[in-house]
């Protein structure tokens, strides 16, 4: 990112933005030195226009998938009392290995705050993975999309974006640009893929507009674990579960014509770790009400 679109960035950043935004950066870079790239929210904000507005809750950041096992009780209170998001890995977001993503980041100045940030070309590989990972339910997320693509620096190289994945993850991230065409008028006659990202399969313009036609939204379990009705209401809208979310879950064609046997590998694949979490949760819960009961 140029120094034009660094000195946008900085206008966009509010004063209590760009506090939080220091304190976070600066807890990541004590613990994980250069070893760090922020992804998403403010990440993908910085592609949006003066004026604009991206909400985000959180930052997320990514460090090394090895960095968990060194990660002390502090150093995790200190991550948690920023709002942090940490991911270790890019996990499924993307296919690259953690050096060569490192590698490819830019390291910018934001007003006297150094931040690693993905090249434009991998984060909007990342954004578009990730918004399909969520089954298109955030239709409001697909300006991330819209605007990373309609505000790509000059220098932006489409090779470098689709050619470093699979054919399959190259047509996920044309069909999210391909969405963001339709529903949002992004302009895509000048891209060399135009026509493949007018393409896209009914069936996934079936799920987006069901989904953004629905009041409820998708909120992690343990969230409603307490709220029997809210939990049944989340089991039930992953029942059975949203085809886009288990095409990507399990690195799925969407030109295949069935989604069932990705949505049953999906369910098989999800259900071992949210057993596990609730678990946990409920140990956790019990060691909390008893350590009360025994003061």
């Amino acid at each position: 990112m140029g120094l034009n679109a660094s000195a946008k960035w900085s206008v966009l950043l509010s004063t209590v933005r760009f506090s939080r935004l220091v304190s976070a950066t600066e807890t990541i870079r004590s613990i994980f030195g250069d070893e760090y790239v922020m992804i998403k929210g403010e990440s993908a904000a910085r592609f949006y226009p003066v004026g604009g507005h991206r909400l985000y809750f959180d930052f997320d950041f990514v460090v090394s998938e090895f960095a968990r096992s060194e990660l002390t009780t502090e150093q995790l209170s200190s991550i948690r009392s920023e709002n942090i998001d940490l991911h270790f890995g890019l996990r499924h977001l993307d296919t690259l290995s953690w050096n060569q993503f490192l590698e490819r980041c830019h390291e910018i100045d934001i007003n006297g705050i150094k931040l690693n940030l993905p090249c434009p070309e991998d984060h909007l590989r990342i954004m578009a993975v990730h918004w399909l990972t969520d089954g298109g339910e955030y239709r409001e997320r697909l300006w991330d999309i819209y605007y990373a693509v309609a505000n790509r620096p000059a220098d932006f190289d489409w090779n470098k974006c689709l050619d470093v994945v699979s054919p399959t993850r190259r047509k996920w991230v044309i069909t999210t640009i391909g969405l963001a065409h339709k529903y949002l008028g992004l302009e895509i006659e000048d891209l060399p893929f135009a026509e493949e990202a007018k393409q896209i399969p009914q069936w996934i313009i079936d799920t987006v507009e069901r989904e953004w036609a629905r009041d409820l939204r998708l909120i992690p379990l343990r969230i409603s674990y307490r709220d029997p009705k809210k939990l049944i209401q989340q089991i039930r809208k992953r029942l059975p579960p949203n085809p886009i979310t288990a095409t990507i879950d399990m690195e799925g064609e969407f030109d295949d014509r069935s989604r069932v046997w990705y949505q049953l590998g999906s369910i098989a694949k999800r259900i071992p770790p949210g057993v596990k979490r609730f678990v946990d949760l409920a140990k956790a819960r019990l060691g909390r009400k008893n350590a009360d009961q025994s003061r």
